[in-house]
């Protein structure tokens, strides 16, 4: 599947999603794995005509830039990163991230690709807020959040369910200006 280095970095890069039927299949399946989605609120069951017709509008939306997260060895699609809620008047954003595959976590290649989006998002949009939602038992997302300089902000109690548990939203963000 043909990948374009629009976000270069030391071990991985940025390609603007794709839609094709090898990655449509790979995002199909770590999307219906519950140690990826229970971290991203994602309890629903996903086909791959749904992943093909989210990631298909996602690269049409005007608000929403969506990458794919390459490793350079192998030239391998490990997750997905990016940004909705996209408003550049008020220059803000909400990011979203997440690696696939469990043998791909706890590498640093999340953190690696979240510093790649938020550098473009503050140098390249202009933003100057971008903003997420974690949730408070996600510690290894914390963690990564916080080595990149996001910071909480505010949290809604049990707002989150997961595993039959209600747990917290956390609200983080980092301001082109730290």
């Amino acid at each position: 599947m043909p990948y374009f280095e629009k976000i270069p970095g030391e071990r991985l890069y940025l390609s603007p999603i794709d839609a094709s039927d090898e990655a449509v299949a790979l995002c199909t399946k770590w999307l219906n794995d519950i140690a990826v989605t229970e971290w991203l609120s994602a309890s629903n069951v996903f086909s791959a005509m749904c992943e093909k017709n989210w990631l298909e509008a996602q690269a049409r939306k005007p608000d929403s830039y969506q990458f794919a997260i390459v490793l350079r060895e192998g030239n391998r699609l490990i997750g997905n990163a990016g940004f909705s809620s996209v408003n550049l008047i008020h220059r803000k954003a909400t990011l979203g991230l997440f690696i696939g595959e469990a043998e791909d976590r706890s590498k640093g290649y999340g953190t690696e690709a979240l510093k790649l989006l938020v550098d473009y998002g503050f140098r390249w949009l202009g933003l100057r807020n971008i903003a997420l939602d974690v949730n408070a038992e996600n510690a290894r997302g914390i963690r990564c959040y916080e080595k990149v300089g996001f910071r909480e902000y505010g949290r809604r109690t049990g707002s989150l369910l997961r595993n039959g548990k209600w747990e917290d939203c956390i609200s983080m963000e980092i301001l082109a200006d730290n």
